[in-house]
């Protein structure tokens, strides 16, 4: 059986911790000392979902969803990846933050009608509600998402 997990170091107290893949975005809370394992300044990365993940990870996650579609090759979209980045970081815990790749999943693209990028969809309980196009602020980010918590 292969064990889809990482090792993580608390940044409270050092210990290390065996956290499952599908559950980093959680902020889980350290074994020994029960302090969450991140805190404000730890690198929590978003979540790469696919046409075939994004259904356990998108539409059957019970909270909240921000999805960036994105292309490599597209300008804007590199411009919101530090954007992303951080929010990712900053909700770590309360809103899982997700990137696809239209190029390599066009059928999730298509469903949602993805014709510009970077377009972020914020979903709740598998509802799409919330729709982004183009660039934008991580402030209009943030009050999109305050907005459906």
């Amino acid at each position: 059986m292969e064990d889809d997990s990482i090792i993580i170091k608390c940044m409270s107290c050092g210990a290390k911790n065996r956290i499952p893949r599908q559950k980093q975005y959680q902020n889980p809370l350290c074994g020994k000392c029960h302090r969450p394992i991140f805190r404000g300044s730890a690198n929590i990365r978003p979540v790469d979902v696919t046409d075939l993940t994004f259904n356990d990870e998108v539409m059957n996650n019970p909270g909240i969803v921000l999805v960036d579609f994105w292309a490599p090759w597209c300008a804007p979209c590199r411009m919101m990846a530090p954007i992303i980045e951080q929010l990712a970081t900053e909700y770590a815990g309360r809103v899982k933050i997700a990137k696809m790749n239209v190029d390599e999943n066009p059928m999730t693209a298509a469903l949602y009608s993805i014709s510009s990028i970077p377009t972020l969809i914020i979903f709740k309980g598998g509802r799409h509600l919330h729709t982004m196009v183009g660039a934008t602020t991580k402030l209009e980010i943030q009050q999109h998402i305050s907005a459906h918590m």
